[in-house]
């Protein structure tokens, strides 16, 4: 039988309907919708513009099973409900990118500035460039670069009003409420992997003239609006001093939409599959797969910090 064919046909009478294509079918139906709506899982996820089915599927106690031939996206998907299903402190969130599979498209930093607003001046998520090889044999490699989540980070000791810290699941965050600006943790990090918000705009010397379809003052308004990181919402207010403005900032694994049952955003925007995510302690789960191949390797290992983002060569 065909691949086609075997992806169009469905299960025998009696065959229980456990596998992925099966429960999304269920899922999207109509019945399927109804059926999720009258549930606590759907009066929950009401209103939220974006969940995934397998988010859906652990509110609801259901998380669905898989056939070892599904997109990556899709597992990583049905391992982060599962993993969610799980107490926190058993949790290891960690991070594969494969340099293989970098084109250097740059989508996940894009996608990482839209998801966190992020203003001129900070990037979460900038992706290098190497050159390797002696000419003429060269060849460049592209290397995204996120926080490293270490285990042993040394932004945290550093910092004198504990803004930041090491949450209970791993990840290293900042209270921006208490941050001072001072920088020592951006001069600490070995990764570069911090900046500073100053509080600059895209739109700042824009013009501001009648006639223009989008001036400063129009498009300004969107950059002034609420970001969301660790969550709860930060306001940008103009004029003012606050919170991020003035604080270090840093990558969080996309936090707030982890803990919906979301992927991070670079993970889902990479056009070549390069980046995984997942629960490092979950045997049965495709990151703990992919740490644990032979041609994995992390940077700066030297250093003893112990990061949570593995790249494979």
């Amino acid at each position: 039988m065909s691949q086609v064919e075997e992806k169009t046909t469905l299960p025998e009478a009696g065959t229980p309907d456990v596998n992925r294509r099966n429960f999304l079918r269920y899922l999207v139906g109509g019945a399927g919708l109804a059926a999720l709506a009258a549930t606590p899982a759907g009066k929950m996820l009401e209103g939220k513009s974006e969940v995934s089915v397998f988010a859906v599927a652990r509110q609801a106690g259901d998380v669905p099973e898989l056939d070892g031939t599904e997109d990556a996206i899709t597992r990583m998907n049905a391992d982060l409900a599962r993993a969610l299903q799980k107490p926190v402190e058993q949790r290891r969130w960690a991070m594969v990118i494969d340099l293989r599979k970098c084109v250097g498209c740059h989508a996940c930093t894009i996608a990482c500035v839209a998801e966190n607003k992020l203003p001129p001046g900070v990037v979460y998520r900038p992706v290098l460039e190497e050159e390797m090889g002696t000419y003429p044999n060269v060849t460049r490699r592209f290397v995204p670069r996120p926080c490293m989540q270490c285990e042993n980070p040394p932004c945290v000791p550093v910092c004198p009003v504990g803004a930041t810290f090491t949450n209970e699941e791993g990840i290293v965050e900042m209270d921006y409420e208490r941050c001072i600006g001072c920088r020592y943790c951006i001069t600490a990090c070995p990764y570069s992997a911090r900046t500073a918000d100053f509080g600059f705009t895209y739109t700042e010397n824009t013009p501001v003239a009648a006639g223009l379809v989008v001036g400063q003052q129009t498009a300004d308004d969107y950059e002034r609006a609420s970001n969301f990181e660790y969550g709860r919402g930060y306001d940008r207010p103009e004029g003012r001093l606050a919170s991020p403005i003035g604080n270090a900032r840093k990558c969080h694994f996309c936090q707030h939409r982890v803990k919906e049952g979301v992927l991070p955003a670079c993970v889902t925007t990479c056009i070549g599959r390069a980046t995984y995510f997942g629960d490092a302690n979950d045997p049965d789960a495709l990151i703990a797969e992919l740490v644990a191949s032979p041609n994995v390797m992390r940077l700066k290992e030297e250093l003893g910090t112990e990061p949570r983002v593995y790249y494979l060569t």
